[in-house]
């Protein structure tokens, strides 16, 4: 088909089905018809409040049919959108409006209309046969690399950094011939937080691609959650970061049942609940994903087997998704053999625009490189890993999480990786301490355990001794129930450190 734009895609599905289901929520039901349609009407009244090519619009709405719908009329109109958490605390909020400089907010809520031009948008999603919402209207047709959505991270300095991500960054995922090809009888659980670039897989990941998008309710998904979209909406396809993953694993193993396809990643795979679920649901198709947010959701996707889980780095990330390519370098910038492990770079459609107002920054993590000979334009991941000689790839660590202890460095993703193959630990987490002088004073480890019968922190920490040199060896071990994990779904590693003993 070649469409490249997301609102063509969607009108394309709306052409070819246009009464197939596009978006369940709660009790309503809305086919790609309506949804389009309705798309139109709401992008002729924005772009009479401005919004257009050159302008980036912040939407605050709670996950409903209705955030779907104004996203789609923001893009239809040229203009990329930023969906915030109405959950942001109101200085977050005001910040990235700020820095927006938008011509208007689309909201419901009553406090953002004090300080800024606010559209509301109906309430009905039904469109009247005649009047101002039923004329024809021209959606926008420009360059695959205009800007579609922002998506707004933490900062080293604290003010969130805002990733202008292209149309081609999340249309290029869902190629037919990709492994994110989902198409019609694909039902897929939208539950991630619309600020955070899985909420594209989700969302456009269906919508794109003739599927279905069934709205959970709740802020926090939670294994009934999805046990009940499973049982009344029949989802068969789902992701979840692998700190939720593994805490699905643990207290609900069944709420996966019913599913055909299940995404995983965003952290180090745990190989014990890898391990667990394969043998649980053999059905299941389980898939690990990897990918910067630079890089829009992912840059590679791997079928995971149940001889994955013995590799000295856990499950392989895998390959490459459609247009893109990933390129592990020495420290000269030069392609590493396969087997040689370097740093992570991604090159080609995927890649962000760069950072929101912040032109060194971008020109910091997304050099031109020649890793082939030729120039091109790649993002700096920060991992690091390497190419096995059937093509794949195995992540091996991050770069900026290396830290000095006492004049050595450490690698906490090494101890991690090593305390994850002793007997009865199911996850784990290596986060260093940091002490008086600004710098870490020492290394604790942190992990779960099924096994009630497993070594004392002690005595892991002796295993641990005769796997690693002595100043890797963690100071203090710790057996908690759970590993806390962030609104994200990911491993909340400050919070774990409010749990270590005095």
């Amino acid at each position: 088909m070649g469409v490249e734009l997301i609102h063509q895609a969607v009108a394309h599905q709306a052409r070819s089905a246009p009464r197939a289901l596009a978006v369940v929520d709660g009790g309503l039901r809305l086919d790609y018809a309506s949804l389009d349609a309705a798309a139109d009407a709401w992008a002729r009244h924005l772009a009479a409040t401005g919004v257009g090519p050159g302008t980036l619009i912040p939407v605050l709405l709670p996950r409903s049919a209705r955030l779907y719908v104004a996203l789609l009329a923001v893009l239809k109109c040229g203009a990329g959108y930023a969906a915030l958490d109405p959950r942001w605390p109101r200085e977050r909020i005001d910040g990235v409006l700020r820095q927006l400089d938008a011509p208007v907010l689309v909201t419901d809520r009553e406090e953002d209309a004090v300080s800024h031009p606010v559209w509301r948008p109906p309430t009905d999603l039904s469109l009247p046969r005649s009047g101002p919402d039923s004329g024809e209207f021209t959606p926008y047709d420009g360059p695959a690399d205009a800007p579609a959505a922002v998506f707004f991270t933490s900062g080293t300095s604290g003010t969130p950094k805002g990733v202008v991500s292209p149309h081609a960054a999340t249309t290029r995922l869902f190629a037919s011939h990709g492994p994110l090809a989902f198409g019609a009888g694909t039902v897929m659980l939208q539950a991630a937080p619309a600020a955070w670039d899985a909420f594209s897989l989700e969302l456009w990941g269906m919508l794109t691609t003739g599927g279905t998008c069934v709205t959970a309710r709740e802020d926090y998904l939670l294994p009934d959650t999805l046990r009940q979209a499973i049982d009344t909406c029949s989802v068969n396809t789902a992701w979840l970061t692998a700190s939720l993953f593994n805490l699905f694993t643990e207290i609900d193993p069944d709420c996966f049942k019913g599913l055909d396809r299940l995404y995983i990643g965003g952290e180090r795979l745990s190989t014990a609940h890898v391990r667990d679920f394969l043998a649980q649901h053999p059905g299941i198709r389980l898939f690990n994903g990897y990918g910067p947010v630079e890089s829009c959701v992912f840059v590679t996707v791997h079928a995971i087997g149940a001889g994955d889980c013995d590799g000295p780095y856990g499950v392989p990330v895998g390959r490459e998704v459609p247009g893109t390519t990933v390129h592990v370098l020495d420290d000269d910038g030069r392609a590493c053999p396969p087997g040689a492990v370097g740093d992570l770079c991604v090159s080609g459609a995927g890649l962000a625009r760069g950072y929101l107002g912040d032109p060194a920054l971008t020109a910091a993590r997304f050099p031109e490189g020649r890793p082939e000979g030729v120039p091109v334009r790649l993002y700096r991941t920060g991992d690091r890993g390497f190419r096995d000689s059937d093509g794949v790839l195995h992540f091996t660590g991050r770069t900026d999480r290396q830290v000095k202890i006492r004049g050595y460095r450490i690698e906490p993703e090494e101890i991690e990786a090593h305390a994850a193959r002793l007997p009865g630990v199911t996850h784990c987490a290596a986060v260093p301490v940091p002490g008086r002088l600004g710098t870490y004073d020492r290394l604790a480890l942190f992990y779960t355990s099924s096994d009630l019968a497993a070594e004392p922190p002690s005595a892991l920490r002796r295993s641990l001794g005769r796997l690693l040199p002595a100043h890797a060896v963690p100071d203090v071990v710790h057996r908690v129930d759970r590993l806390p994990v962030t609104d994200n779904g990911k491993v909340d590693r400050a919070g774990l450190l409010t749990l270590l003993p005095d």
